[in-house]
């Protein structure tokens, strides 16, 4: 099932250049395949088959397209237990979690489906001619998103399924008409593989052109270079670390002719714990805090890195609850040995700032052998947290610090100086929201999720849903990264300007074929005209 080629446009492709396996993080033993490095030969017959598949693809009806959704989905399942074997031996996430995390990806191939079935997410707009009007006639206009071309896919390590080779960026650019190449993450290729074949299946039972998708496999940086460089690209998406992204953003701003990249990237998630929110549940704060901070072994964009509270004995109550939490919670491997190293150095470094003290961490030792990482929270004052800079960078794993503030204005000085966050929280009450608004005003400025009374891990992919925020946590605040609203990343506004009926789009033909939701002279209908 698993032979380490790439797959290129429907066939597959032996891969022989400089050869590299998968790693087991449990156990370190190399796993089988050998996969190889895709070549410039590769990149340039992928995208170029991509290129040729776009008009194909563009304009399948839009009920082809959902099936092609729905038919992948099947095949994930399909790929059955072997596929979570694959992914946990590669990744060390348990069963349960991947198992959610198949659901998950299935259930994002559903809702494109129904997106594109429904329509009205195409934008479409309509302004009709008022050939009578004085002192000018008006001509008759009319709009709508259409899709931009050839997009490359960057997985991510932390998500094999929900934002891989069929997660979000993957589905949603195939939904909106968009061919994908797909770099496969270099730490589970064999999960990326048995995904990629799924896609092929489904391309090969649509009918739709099977160029329409390819995966390349590969461990060094110029292999993404290429793929971004490359004129035919039209659109990166990425998920990944903010020096990753930022590399792709400048890459493809030097272009002759620069794209976008959809980066998706670092943040602290900073956490506001408002007074009487800690009278009222100081300890189950602290209890749910650590839950976050260690979920999935705190490998989440959305770890909340920094807490602030005011100083006083509730604040102390939750720092003790966090403490006897972060004691009891057992030492897990992480996604691969790079990961666990820089998660130590970072931990590390903290340990020796002045200021700064580990207010509790794992009882039992990580093993090294398996790749493992502890739970570490610290504890600090507002003071050393501002005037600290290692202490306002993300480091990915399941550690945290607490900072204590003096009074509401230390938090909202924090708050100001903030770069752009994923997300933000805070916990209160609602007199504690009302008291504190202006804290909540810099927040709306500062990041792309607010939550009250909760963390930003878990996400919830649906219309709402915004995944991204100021750079540096994403390259363009505008757009999310999950959710339906990520398929605008991959369209474009085009006008149509007195076109006859029949030589228009479907969507914005009269008759609206398709029962989409219209406007249609400034008033929303799904009635034709």
């Amino acid at each position: 099932m698993i032979t380490g080629h790439h797959l290129i446009a429907g066939r597959e492709a032996a891969a022989d250049n400089s050869p590299f396996q998968a790693e087991n993080p449990a156990t370190s033993q190399k796993m089988e395949p050998s996969f190889g490095e895709a070549t410039l030969a590769e990149v340039e017959e992928a995208l170029q088959a991509a290129e040729g598949a776009f008009d194909s693809l563009r304009q399948a009806p839009v009920e082809i397209r959902a099936r092609l959704l729905e038919t992948i989905a099947d095949e994930i399942l399909a790929l059955g237990d072997a596929l979570l074997e694959r992914a946990h031996a590669e990744t060390a996430l348990p069963m349960a979690r991947l198992t959610g995390e198949r659901g998950r990806a299935v259930n994002q191939c559903k809702m494109f489906a129904a997106l594109i079935r429904e329509g009205s997410w195409a934008g479409l707009s309509i302004d009709l001619a008022q050939p009578d009007r004085v002192p000018a006639p008006k001509p008759d206009v009319r709009k709508m998103m259409l899709p931009i071309g050839p997009v490359v896919v960057f997985g991510a390590s932390n998500f094999p399924f929900a934002i891989g080779v069929v997660g979000t960026d993957t589905v949603c650019a195939l939904a909106a008409g968009c061919p994908v190449v797909v770099k496969g993450h270099p730490a589970h290729p064999g999960t990326c593989e048995m995904l990629g074949r799924a896609v092929m299946k489904a391309l090969q039972k649509s009918g739709l052109p099977e160029a329409a998708f390819s995966l390349l496999q590969g461990c060094g940086h110029e292999l993404g270079r290429a793929l971004v460089q490359h004129p035919i690209t039209q659109a990166v998406a990425f998920t990944g670390s903010t020096r990753g992204g930022r590399a792709l953003m400048d890459i493809a701003a030097a272009r002759p002719h620069p794209i976008p990249v959809y980066a998706e990237m670092g943040s602290i998630n900073p956490v506001f714990l408002l007074p009487r929110a800690l009278k009222e549940r100081a300890a189950k704060i602290g209890e749910a805090y650590v839950g976050s901070v260690t979920m999935g072994v705190g490998q989440f964009c959305t770890n909340p890195a920094v807490v602030l509270g005011l100083k006083g004995a509730d604040l102390g109550v939750f720092v003790q609850s966090a403490s006897e939490h972060a004691s009891k919670f057992a030492p897990q491997t992480m996604l691969h040995r790079g990961i666990c190293e820089t998660y130590e150095a970072g931990t590390a470094v903290w340990s020796t700032l002045g200021g700064v003290r580990l207010a509790g961490q794992s009882e039992a030792e990580p093993s090294s052998e398996a790749t493992q990482a502890a739970c570490r929270i610290f504890s600090t004052t507002i003071d050393v947290l501002e005037s600290t800079e290692e202490l306002q960078r993300e480091v990915f794993g399941p550690c945290s610090v607490v900072a204590e503030c003096a009074s509401l204005e230390d938090m909202l000085r924090f708050a100001r100086s903030l770069e752009g966050q994923l997300t933000a929280a805070v916990h209160g009450t609602p007199e504690d929201l009302r008291e504190y608004a202006p804290l909540i005003r810099l927040l709306e400025r500062k990041a792309g999720r607010i939550i009250f009374n909760g963390f930003g891990t878990g996400i919830e992919p649906c219309p709402s849903m915004h995944h991204g925020g100021p750079y540096p946590s994403a390259s363009h605040s505008f757009f999310t990264s999950i959710g339906t609203d990520s398929i605008l990343r991959f369209v474009r506004p085009v006008c149509y300007q007195g076109f006859p009926d029949d030589c228009l789009p479907g969507p914005l033909q009269n008759a609206n074929p398709s029962g989409a939701m219209r406007l249609v002279d400034g008033k929303l209908t799904r009635e034709a005209v």
